[in-house]
């Protein structure tokens, strides 16, 4: 009797809230022969808010991450070919955005296994929708470069864009990506900033961009990971 493939799920988890886990994730995470995840710590975590903390009431968890995934394909493939289901998920959010999976995916789709998207949190789309910029066309932009010199160039080669803008940053560095973004795309330019979404602290802060720029950085301390959004070239909210 030939074997019948298994299945690739991608699905989304919380981005802060815990009861943003919709149904659907929830089982694919629990009935899955292996979860292929961006850190088995953060994922473990998640498997002890279902009740299912033990390693014998949780499928298998493997490492996948940016400097491991070449390397870990071949394990998930030979799973699949076997008939088994494979759940993939990132630390939180929508997998392969800004976060592991493609190769996975594009390794996965080559081979003509079954590839299902479970939809759910995006810290991208949750701060473009709070933003109060207009919501399509959008470019998202992933993380800018670390270096402010590479930072700048890649912001300069999207200062023209007509799209509205979504880029993640570091708490650490966003007064200073913060500041390069003005200086590329003009102080006036409407922007918004969004951290800590779906928390109990969730902050989304409005203004032009250098008005924004200066307000973060005359923080002490800014906290949660952050996701920008910047009106395209043109545009205002």
């Amino acid at each position: 009797m030939a074997r019948i493939p298994g299945r690739l799920r991608i699905v989304a988890t919380p981005i802060g809230n815990l009861a943003d886990l919709s149904p659907r994730a929830r089982d694919a995470l629990l009935t899955a022969d292996l979860v292929a995840c961006e850190d088995t710590r953060r994922t473990g975590r998640l498997f002890q808010s279902l009740g299912a903390g033990g390693a014998d009431g949780r499928p298998a968890m493997l490492p996948l991450h940016d400097h491991n995934e070449d390397r870990q394909i071949g394990r998930v493939l030979r799973l699949l070919e076997d008939g088994g289901d494979v759940t993939l998920v990132s630390d939180a959010g929508t997998p392969l955005v800004s976060d592991p999976g493609f190769r996975l995916v594009r390794a996965a789709v080559a081979r003509g296994f079954a590839v299902e998207a479970l939809p759910g949190p995006s810290a991208i789309l949750a701060a473009l929708v709070v933003s109060g910029l207009p919501p399509y066309p959008f470019t998202f932009l992933g993380f800018p470069p670390p270096r402010q010199g590479r930072r700048r160039r890649f912001l300069d080669s999207h200062a023209e864009l007509p799209h509205t803008l979504v880029f993640f940053e570091s708490p650490q560095r966003a007064a200073a990506s913060l500041a390069d973004a003005a200086a590329a795309f003009g102080p006036d330019r409407d922007a918004a900033l969004a951290r800590e979404l779906t928390k109990l602290h969730e902050e989304v802060l409005r203004r032009p961009l250098g008005e924004l720029a200066t307000e973060v950085a005359e923080r002490p301390k800014l906290r949660g990971e952050v996701t920008v959004v910047v009106a395209g070239c043109g545009r205002r909210g």
